[in-house]
């Protein structure tokens, strides 16, 4: 008669060694010596697992193991659902060469009934997958990396010509909290190129047309808004609750107080400005490379810096510099890619060209140098084209 199921079971835990949930739970106190591999299914895995667990299904276990493991001679405990999948998957292990493996007897079933714990990790709600499925399926990104992103916090700057473009795409991609500082209202001159404001918000403060706006793209996006202008006295106090800064500011002072209060605070700038046909773009992470007055140690004279009103500025280009500033904003916050530190990018709209020049750290520098103490102070208020 033809062995049944039954029956290869017997079989292979004849073959394999088990061992108890106890055991098991008494070894991750001590300083481990063993790994611990959870051969389930992803929806089981999330319900909740061992602390320290390695994730591997079952079904790609043969194909994937020997990179997550790579250390044949490690002790390994493979457990599951109620210790049969986890049977099968020592006695592969042992066919693959791994020389000391064991099964946990009675599964995640048994550790429960024990009161042992578990960990329940956080996930995407199946109601907002549909919005975020593009980058969950992006492995540098994923479901780990939206989480991050959900639990970020980024303060824009300015709510002007970069501003606009940063904050759309920051709420489209699911930062949770997003804060703007502006003390100016929406004008019609502004409609050219602010594209978080409408018709409609012409003479309301930019920071309400900025929040209705993002509330239409993402109401998952939590906005602050900070009608005011930034100064020494506020400026520590409004950063302190955020992890990135993107600066979009219209003038010296307020640039320069940026740089000043995030490399005091320890906060990473995504830079940008902006001038006619021509963009900027640069990142600055304190202690990690040079900051904004490496780059311009004084300001330009405001005969040499025009205003946009002055001056002029094509509509389209703080599209470009402003998406730049919020693709920097998300890599510092997932933590992946290279970012623009120590290099500044330059963007010639009429030759649709980009340059980069390298950026060093200026010992000397009065903010960042070795010897810098940085005293916050409202400086002369020189326009600059950046919004």
């Amino acid at each position: 008669m033809s062995p049944n199921f039954n029956d290869l079971l017997a079989g292979v835990k004849r073959e394999i060694d088990e061992v108890a949930p106890s055991d098991v739970q008494k070894g991750l106190g001590r300083p481990r010596d063993f790994a611990l591999l959870d051969v389930r299914e992803k929806d089981e895995w999330d319900q909740g697992h061992i602390d320290g667990a390695l994730f591997l299904p079952r079904g790609f276990l043969e194909v994937k193991v020997e990179k997550l493991l790579q250390d044949k001679d490690q002790p390994v405990v493979v457990y599951c659902a109620g210790g049969v999948r986890s049977a099968f998957a020592a006695k592969s292990l042992r066919e693959l060469g791994y020389r000391n493996v064991r099964s946990m007897a009675g599964g995640i079933r048994d550790w429960k009934d024990l009161g042992f714990p578990l960990v329940v990790p956080e996930t995407v709600d199946k109601d907002r997958m549909a919005r975020y499925s593009r980058h969950l399926l992006i492995p540098e990104v994923g479901e780990e990396g939206q989480l991050k992103l959900f639990k970020s916090k980024v303060l824009l700057v300015g709510a002007g010509g970069l501003g606009s473009p940063a904050a759309l795409y920051l709420a489209a991609s699911g930062v949770g909290t997003l804060g703007l500082v502006d003390d100016d209202v929406v004008d019609e001159s502004n409609l050219q190129r602010q594209i978080l404001h409408w018709t409609s918000s012409i003479g309301t403060p930019k920071t309400d047309s900025g929040r209705r706006t993002l509330f239409e793209v993402n109401p998952d996006v939590k906005v602050r808004t900070h009608n005011m202008r930034l100064n020494a006295s506020n400026v520590e106090e409004v950063f302190a609750g955020y992890d990135v800064i993107v600066s979009g500011s219209d003038n010296f002072q307020t640039a320069y107080l940026v740089n000043d209060a995030a490399v005091l605070l320890g906060k990473p700038v995504a830079y940008g400005s902006i001038f006619r046909f021509e963009g900027q773009a640069s990142t600055f992470i304190p202690r990690q490379g040079p900051c904004y007055r490496c780059l311009y140690a004084a300001a330009t004279p405001p005969e040499l810096a025009p205003s946009c009103a002055e001056a002029g500025v094509l509509g389209v280009l703080p599209g470009t510099i402003g998406m730049i500033q919020a693709t920097e904003a998300i890599k510092l916050l997932l933590g992946i890619g290279e970012p623009l530190a120590g290099r500044l990018l330059v963007y010639d709209a009429l030759e649709q060209s980009f340059r980069e020049f390298k950026v060093r750290r200026d010992p000397e520098c009065l903010t960042c140098g070795e010897n810098a103490r940085i005293e916050l102070a409202d400086g002369p208020d020189a326009m600059c084209a950046t919004g």
